[in-house]
């Protein structure tokens, strides 16, 4: 028969007082955590679609945008199929030719992607211009996320996906468990 110890419950206490310094510790550390600044130069850059690079080693993934997938397509008016996924990462890739390639993230996502904010020369936020020219969507797509002006801008000027009809790509994802490069 087991023995209740006073002695016992005091260090399972004391063990779980440390546990939780210890965890509330590490959650300071974390949202302290310096911005991480990835430049470009001399790194090699590739652009995976839409908003995702590689530079150098590092997956980036620019935050508050999701563009259309890479093999993602989208319908004209007249019901024409065009490869808007492949026009999304074209359009991505043009920016980062412009040169001058600078990201700044402060976490990353559940892929393990660092989620930056991502400047190149004469274009201060990627994202922005992204949405802006109608290769991206805000957030999901569904009027929020940080770039909702520049979303409603796109969409009623008919720009890029905004010009016939597409699905958000999250549900795109969620529908055909996309293939990889």
């Amino acid at each position: 028969m087991a023995r209740f110890s006073f002695r016992h419950a005091r260090i399972r206490g004391r063990l779980a007082n440390l546990a939780l310094l210890a965890g509330l510790l590490l959650l300071l550390a974390w949202l302290r955590a310096p911005e991480q600044l990835t430049d470009a130069e001399g790194l090699a850059v590739r652009v995976m679609d839409g908003d995702s690079l590689r530079i150098g080693t590092r997956i980036v993934r620019i935050g508050g945008i999701d563009a259309v997938e890479l093999h993602q397509q989208c319908k004209m008016p007249d019901g024409a199929v065009w490869p808007c996924g492949r026009d999304a990462r074209e359009a991505l890739h043009e920016m980062v030719a412009r040169g001058d390639l600078a990201c700044r993230s402060r976490q990353e996502d559940r892929y393990g992607r660092a989620l930056s904010q991502c400047a190149v020369r004469d274009v201060a936020d990627v994202a922005a211009a992204l949405v802006r020219q109608g290769w991206a969507v805000s957030g999901d797509g569904r009027d929020n996320g940080p770039y909702r002006t520049e979303q409603a801008t796109a969409r009623a000027a008919g720009r890029g996906i905004w010009q016939g009809r597409f699905d958000r790509p999250g549900d795109w994802r969620a529908a055909n468990r996309h293939p990889r490069d």
